[in-house]
């Protein structure tokens, strides 16, 4: 059985950095598949084409390397918005689905983070968490992250931003984010990542012995 590990979470929650350290611990491919609506909300801006062309969008997500994804281009403040309209289209979902979906098939096997992943696109993973964390620790590390980076930021505005997005991804019709019932809760609100890796580690290996 190829191992496929979920792993769910609202915005800076720190999903992604436990997703890295988790799949290069167990030998698995990673993927970040916000980086996906991202990437395809960049090619319809990199060529001209509104962000609200659906037919264009599915093609950029049919065309997507998903090998090729700058993380540093796609973090942008101005991708991110741009690919919130884009996130909304059904058929642009279904279309990173199931490119997500072959990601995870193929071994060794797949580290896969993102908002539905557990409920949605590998409902039968092998191991699923929910990592979450207070908005306040949430906006805090963000803010500290951009700092650290050389940026300018505004604490109260990533505070505001981060529930905006959470009543969004939560109260959309498609795929809201939400745990899968049968996912590991993970609140790393005061966890260091050693700590969450460690605790995460323990579930993991645990749904892994008995598979």
């Amino acid at each position: 059985m190829i191992p496929v590990i979920a792993i769910d979470g609202p915005a800076a929650s720190g999903k992604g950095t436990l997703a890295r350290r988790i799949a290069a611990h167990y030998g698995l491919r990673h993927l970040d598949t916000g980086l996906t609506y991202r990437a395809v909300a960049h090619a319809l801006v990199a060529t001209g084409k509104p962000l609200d062309d659906e037919a264009e969008a599915v093609a950029a997500a049919e065309r997507l390397d998903l090998s090729a994804m700058d993380r540093t281009v796609l973090a942008a403040h101005a991708v991110g918005e741009a690919a919130s309209k884009v996130a909304v289209m059904p058929a642009v979902r279904r279309a990173l689905v199931e490119r997500q979906r072959r990601f995870a098939e193929t071994p060794p096997g797949a580290v896969l983070d993102g908002r539905d992943i557990g409920t949605v696109v590998c409902p039968d993973a092998t191991a699923k968490l929910y990592v979450t964390a207070s908005p306040e620790v949430r906006a805090k590390r963000r803010y500290h992250e951009i700092l650290a980076g050389g940026g300018v930021a505004d604490e109260a505005a990533i505070l505001a931003d981060i529930q905006k997005r959470d009543a969004r991804d939560m109260g959309r019709a498609d795929s809201p984010l939400r745990p899968a019932i049968d996912a590991h809760l993970l609140d790393t609100s005061d966890m260091t990542i050693e700590t969450a890796f460690q605790a995460a580690r323990a579930k993991i290996d645990r749904a892994l012995e008995r598979n």
